[in-house]
């Protein structure tokens, strides 16, 4: 496929039968969503997918099939990276933007893409989160053009165990997929991305900057200890592993202080309405994504700066007396990266463990909460005084206030907003509550 937003997807049509399934499942799950926003129990896009899948259990499969399709995969940052990409193709068609449909409340298993897709049955480019445990199917079904590789890190370890697992997963999908794979963007920075995609046909390497290693000690091909440098003693990178082959990549994009360094040695500056080092990431992401699709850089450089609060994250809303910025954190690597943008003097932590956040919460033990010394920390949620254990031994001032909107109250005279982090299933709560989904 030509690196040119201008070439339309061409597909042999579906057969009737499918045609008809599909037909059935999206009024189903229209339906079933309307209902759920009458209620007031959200947008309704998780149940619209799970009627339409049931309905037609060949839903995927069938509305990934014959689309142009660029998947955001990893365990941080794929929300973000996706909105940046949609919003950099959505520049780049411009009078054509109704061609792209992309999963922008962050759905991302299997029903959630297909009720995504089923809203837009005529838009031949795809921009799609894709959870890491779908990219097997996406790659089998979808033959995506681009795959987004940002990360692993530890997440969820309840279900996904070992992160390596995932990586096999991948490496394996991708070899399966052999000369009709995709172009991947890849994060050179972490040994786990690299190995996975060794097996793809073409890859193009982003150096990210990445500041957390904590989850990339061991060499995922031999089991040595990596080794890792300042970057000005290696010509190979800032990891290496002494037992093998395996060693950081010559990235072709390169995070600077500055911007992204693109491979032809010019240095653009990227202007984000994101706040944090680890969205600069997203963006150099994305934006190597773009250029594989056809988009201008200027055009994604405009388009990102479009982007200011993906599905919720960094907004600003009002709960009451109080307004917060909401901000998402599911795990060490994520959380190492958002206690550096709180600002206010008083903080809530929101901790839950129910299927969507995780169930096995000893990674508090791994975030270094002592950088929020001197600041009043306020807990809650069910798994409060966990968090309040690992608190005292961090000796970080703090209260529990178990009930969400009780923690709420309870900080209504702190200077506003007041930063608030929360885990998966607290923050959707939070957007609920300020009418933001």
């Amino acid at each position: 496929m030509p690196n040119d937003l201008r070439t339309r997807a061409t597909a042999a049509p579906l057969p009737l039968a499918t045609r008809l399934r599909l037909r059935a499942g999206t009024l189903v799950g229209d339906a079933a969503a309307l209902a759920s926003r009458i209620a007031g129990r959200g947008s309704g896009a998780s149940i619209r997918g799970q009627l339409l899948t049931r309905v037609c259990p060949g839903a995927f499969a069938a509305l990934v099939h014959g689309r142009r399709i660029a998947s955001v995969t990893g365990t941080n940052g794929k929300t973000t990276t996706t909105h940046l990409l949609a919003a950099a193709v959505r520049e780049g068609l411009g009078p054509d933007a109704a061609r792209l449909v992309t999963n922008a409340d962050g759905a991302n298993l299997h029903y959630g893409i297909a009720s995504a897709l089923a809203k837009a049955p005529k838009a031949d480019i795809a921009v799609l989160e894709t959870d890491e445990r779908v990219v097997a199917s996406m790659l089998e079904h979808g033959r995506p053009e681009v795959l987004v590789m940002l990360n692993f890190s530890r997440d969820q370890l309840d279900r996904n165990h070992e992160i390596k697992f995932l990586g096999r997963a991948w490496r394996q999908a991708l070899e399966r997929a052999g000369a009709d794979g995709p172009v991947v963007i890849a994060n050179s920075d972490d040994p786990l991305i690299t190995w996975a995609t060794q097996t793809a046909r073409e890859v193009i390497w982003v150096d990210t900057a990445t500041t957390w290693t904590a989850d990339a000690t061991l060499c995922p091909a031999c089991g040595d200890v990596l080794r890792r440098v300042d970057p000005g003693e290696s010509a190979t990178g800032c990891w290496d592993c002494p037992g093998c082959d395996l060693t950081e990549p010559t990235p072709d994009y390169v995070v600077q202080p500055r911007g992204v360094r693109l491979p032809d040695g010019r240095i653009v500056p990227l202007e984000l309405n994101v706040p944090g080092a680890f969205n600069v990431a997203n963006a150099a992401m994305a934006l190597a994504a773009a250029v594989e699709l056809g988009v201008g850089i200027e055009d994604a450089l405009r388009g990102f700066s479009t982007v200011r609060s993906p599905a919720g994250r960094f907004s600003v809303a009002g709960f009451g007396a109080t307004s917060a910025r909401l901000v998402l954190s599911k795990n060490p690597a994520g959380w190492a990266e958002s206690l550096p943008l709180l600002t206010t003097p008083t903080v809530v932590l929101a901790i839950d463990s129910v299927a969507a956040d995780g169930k096995d919460v000893s990674w508090l033990w791994d975030v270094d909460f002592e950088q929020l010394r001197g600041k009043h920390v306020v807990c809650t949620g069910p798994r409060a005084y966990d968090l309040a254990v690992r608190l005292e031994y961090a000796e970080v001032g703090h209260e529990v206030v178990y009930d969400l909107d009780d923690a709420l109250r309870a900080v209504k005279d702190a200077p506003q907003p007041v930063d608030l982090i929360a885990t998966y299933t607290p923050f959707q709560k939070l957007l609920k509550k300020a009418g933001l989904r």
